[in-house]
């Protein structure tokens, strides 16, 4: 019987029966080696190393807009607000600042809001109107605040009345004129003012009874309640603490 190099009879001839070492004359066992893991690309990490970073700031691109100033990766634009001395906003494109060998981005100018072709109303937080509420209130105007953003909107002046107020979820009222959002003005009620059309093309307004009165270009007495006064095209309505209205009812008007 074969003999293991410990002195083992053993009746395998591999390993031994007793302690297990290999038998003389037997073939080890080869293990493969185990493979390596897979190397990136090159080509992975060149596009990693070349994503682009905001011109204007420096921080790393993830997505279209930066997250730290809003720049606009696909038209090269970074907006910002300014305010005229009246008060009034508007957005002003910001010219990216340029990191040293990166390519020159023209920006884009401000977009241009569309007004009506036809009839429609101005609407704007007048700040010489907000003055003379203040002061004619007195000491009592200590608490009103002209709002620092509220920009114009164009309403048309479309169908045979035009609501001025705020809306009522609980009375089912959508004004035309919404002056409900924010910065919403504290001095308009709920239905404050109606625009008529008339048959002629003319427009009437009426007040049918708010609480702090309705008036017209500047006028210190408020207009009659449930009164018809006659209005024209480039008059001025004035509601709430702030809010005037400007008409332009002249057909193909801007």
């Amino acid at each position: 019987m074969p003999v293991c190099p410990s002195g083992h009879t053993s009746q395998s001839t591999d390993y031994c029966d007793v302690c297990g070492d290999l038998m003389d004359g037997a073939r080890r066992a080869e293990f493969a080696e185990p493979e390596p893991p897979p190397v990136p690309a090159p080509a992975a990490e060149s596009a990693a190393a070349e994503e682009p970073a905001c011109p204007h700031c420096g921080t790393p691109r993830s997505g279209r807009f930066c997250e730290e100033d809003g720049y606009d990766f696909e038209t090269g634009t970074v907006y910002t607000v300014e305010f005229t001395p009246a008060g009034t906003a508007h957005a002003v494109p910001l010219v990216p600042q340029q990191r040293e060998g990166s390519t020159p981005v023209a920006p884009q100018p401000a977009p241009v809001p569309v007004r009506p072709a036809g009839p429609h109303a101005l609407v704007m937080a007048d700040r010489a109107y907000f003055d003379s509420v203040v002061a004619e209130m007195g000491p009592d105007g200590g608490g009103l605040a002209f709002p620092p953003y509220c920009p114009e909107r164009r309403v048309p002046l479309l169908g045979p009345q035009i609501r001025i107020g705020r809306r009522s979820a609980s009375r089912a009222l959508l004004p035309e004129i919404d002056l409900g959002a924010p910065p919403e003005d504290p001095g308009v009620s709920h239905l404050h003012a109606v625009l008529l059309a008339r048959p002629d093309g003319a427009w009437h307004l009426i007040d049918p009874g708010s609480t702090n009165g309705t008036t017209v270009n500047g006028a210190t007495e408020p207009i009659p309640v449930n009164v018809p006064v006659p209005v024209g095209d480039g008059d001025r309505i004035h509601v709430g603490a702030w809010t005037t209205i400007t008409l332009s009812l002249q057909e193909g008007t801007s």
